[in-house]
């Protein structure tokens, strides 16, 4: 391996920030439609749901990896075929829930997913449990964590500066 081969592209612990505060805002919009009740059920394609909260929390993590320039995959975005994709060096892969069925018998097992491949290999990951504040988070550079958030006060720099 050379030593461009080795070298990250996304060297910057902004990208690791940007996912964590998206992850952290989905699950806030997440949440105020759980408390609603008001899921909006449709079935998808593939005959599995998708409520108002998918939709949501995809628009709100949306607003935070587009400004990175880095292509997103996502389960509620548009299909990208495989040739479209094929030689790209970096992407974020999205599952704004995972559990859409859990969300919707409310048993608060159900997560918000985002990871950052490069060269086809996750360089950071973030796992956010709404329901409980559980945030996993990891990084190439740092390792990985685990931590309570409160979602109506946090720090995430500072969550970084003590992981």
């Amino acid at each position: 391996m050379t030593a461009s081969q080795n070298h990250s592209i996304a060297t910057s612990p902004n990208h690791l920030i940007t996912a964590i505060i998206a992850a952290l805002q989905a699950g806030k919009a997440i949440l105020e439609i759980y408390h609603s009740g008001e899921f909006n059920i449709e079935i998808k394609g593939d005959n599995s749901p998708l409520t108002k909260a998918d939709t949501a929390s995809h628009d709100v993590i949306m607003s935070y990896l587009e400004p990175t320039n880095i292509p997103v995959l996502s389960e509620e975005g548009r299909d990208i075929t495989y040739q479209e994709r094929k030689d790209w060096k970096q992407l974020w892969i999205v599952d704004p829930i995972d559990g859409t069925k859990e969300f919707i018998k409310r048993n608060g097992e159900f997560t918000v997913n985002i990871a950052l491949i490069e060269n086809q290999r996750p360089i950071i990951g973030v796992i956010f449990v709404p329901v409980t504040g559980e945030l996993y988070f990891s990084s190439k550079e740092l390792g990985a964590f685990k931590v309570n958030i409160n979602l109506e006060d946090f720090d995430v720099k500072t969550l970084l500066a003590t992981a």
